[in-house]
């Protein structure tokens, strides 16, 4: 524990929904939910809006349309929230060389070791002055918590929200935990919430009261040591800089199980692109390749393969998938479907493109040397849909929904850019704005007119300003900074 609240912790206030809303104009002060819209879908994040109707994150997506009916329902974009979290991880590595990401919308700083703060004082100022940067340059709110260790300060945070800072001085800790809920610490979920109810004990002052001993009685030594800790106040964990990934994986869950065998291959490459995607975008290649198949009855398998070394080739990873789809029987359908790869590294072999080649090459007959499969791409990319004819209707409606998810980006050569309303039966409805423009017009378009396409996301604030310099010293504090124990909202 620490002697000045000088570990932040910063989580930005609703943060997919937020930044939609702060992306057209049209849903600013209105309920929106973002998560996936499909019978199967759940809730990734609800705005304050929507909160209000009960709406919150991992609930059913069909139980939030029940609660909101009248909420905008949008797909992740994913494009958009890393770009935004970059933005405020860059502001948050100014502040110290020890940030640790929790999410894409929430991290540790430790302000004592980049030399921002020592004291109640320079520790809220240096969180005011952050709070205002990541508005300037994103255009969207974080609450702020401050304390002298990491548990403290994610609850400081949480008691902000939202768009909000909050600091709990050293010293007040159990006072200020007494009276909370057991689940307010880290590591009391569900079900041991319920085991410790059944003991009598539903506050942290009653896990306090009760002793390590009976603690360690109830839920084993290393469980019952650690929560007892907690229960009291302290917390010894460091902030620790960003861990290299492991893996890296994409997957989705379809809205209706999937029979055709076509079909799941061109899901399981497209997903292998996308996964690819990413690896790159880390910088990263990897070895071993992981398909994940979860099958019409819930069960779930998985299939690995490691290749001769690390690779970012799309059309080996593509083909590797393939291969392991090959040992899955998928006849009775297919509900979600994953690909991975793992065994990271900061390097490719060169020859591997060739290696999977001249595998492709020998698995020809000599005779049939001059002709490929129908479905071989030789290494091109794929398209992302079946060939017409070939799904069912209620495949068509789902392919016209991948290809104009709601909410997503789309430009028109006459009217400019906008984003997807919905889609359905031939038709896909845009609106036409863009941040920090007035709320847009509303038009009508068929799937495939050529003049619509696909768009990435706009910069949420044009002009933001330059904090290429921020913080220029450590902060001094303001005079009147009031109390340190309350929270404050501009």
């Amino acid at each position: 524990m620490r002697a000045a609240p000088t570990i932040l912790h910063l989580d930005m206030d609703a943060f997919y929904a937020s930044a939609e809303q702060a992306a057209k104009p049209s849903l600013r002060g209105k309920p929106v939910v973002v998560g996936g819209l499909g019978p199967r879908g759940v809730v990734a994040t609800a705005s304050y809006e929507a909160r209000r109707f009960g709406v919150h994150s991992a609930m059913p997506m069909a139980q939030a349309r029940r609660l909101a009916p009248n909420a905008a329902y949008l797909v992740p974009r994913f494009t958009l929230y890393r770009s935004v979290s970059d933005q405020v991880m860059e502001l948050l590595g100014r502040l110290s060389p020890l940030v640790e990401p929790l999410s894409l919308d929430e991290a540790f700083v430790d302000l004592e070791a980049g030399d921002m703060a020592d004291d109640t004082a320079s520790a809220l100022e240096i969180g005011r002055q952050l709070r205002e940067a990541i508005e300037a340059v994103t255009g969207l709110s974080g609450s702020v918590g401050l304390a002298g260790s990491k548990m403290l300060a994610k609850i400081a945070s949480e008691e902000a929200k939202p768009d909000g800072i909050r600091l709990i001085a050293p010293g007040t800790e159990r006072e200020h935990l007494a009276p909370m809920p057991v689940r307010t610490l880290p590591g009391v979920g569900p079900a041991t919430a319920d085991h410790l109810r059944r003991a009598g004990m539903t506050t942290v002052d009653d896990l306090a009261e009760a002793g390590e001993a009976e603690l360690i009685r109830l839920l084993g030594k290393a469980h019952g040591a650690s929560l007892h800790r907690m229960a009291i106040g302290l917390d010894d964990r460091p902030v620790v800089a960003e861990r290299d990934a492991k893996s890296v994986s994409v997957e989705d869950t379809f809205d209706m199980d999937l029979h055709d065998r076509v079909r799941v291959r061109t899901e399981v490459e497209r997903l292998a692109d996308r996964c690819v995607q990413r690896l790159r975008g880390a910088g990263r290649s990897g070895r071993t390749v992981v398909l994940k198949v979860r099958r019409y009855d819930f069960s779930t398998l998985t299939r690995s393969e490691t290749l001769r070394g690390p690779t970012d080739d799309p059309a080996v990873v593509r083909e590797a998938a393939a291969r392991l789809l090959e040992s899955v029987d998928t006849t009775g359908g297919v509900r979600l479907l994953g690909v991975g790869v793992t065994g990271l590294a900061d390097f490719t072999q060169e020859d591997l493109f060739a290696q999977a080649a001249g595998e492709r090459a020998a698995a020809v007959p000599p005779e049939d040397a001059g002709a490929r499969p129908q479905d071989d791409t030789g290494g091109r990319e794929r398209p992302a849909e079946p060939e017409p004819g070939q799904p069912g209707p209620d495949d068509a409606e789902q392919l016209a929904a991948r290809r104009w998810p709601a909410g997503h980006d789309v430009s028109h050569e006459a009217h400019g850019h906008g984003w997807v309303q919905g889609s359905g039966v031939g038709r896909v409805t845009v609106r036409f704005e863009e941040p920090g423009s007035p709320p847009g017009r509303v038009r009508t378009f068929r799937v495939d007119d050529p003049a619509l396409r696909a768009a990435e996301p706009l910069p949420l604030v044009r002009d933001a300003p330059d904090y290429s310099s921020w913080p220029a010293s450590r902060p001094k504090s303001r005079s009147g900074a009031g109390s340190p124990g309350a929270a404050s909202r501009p």
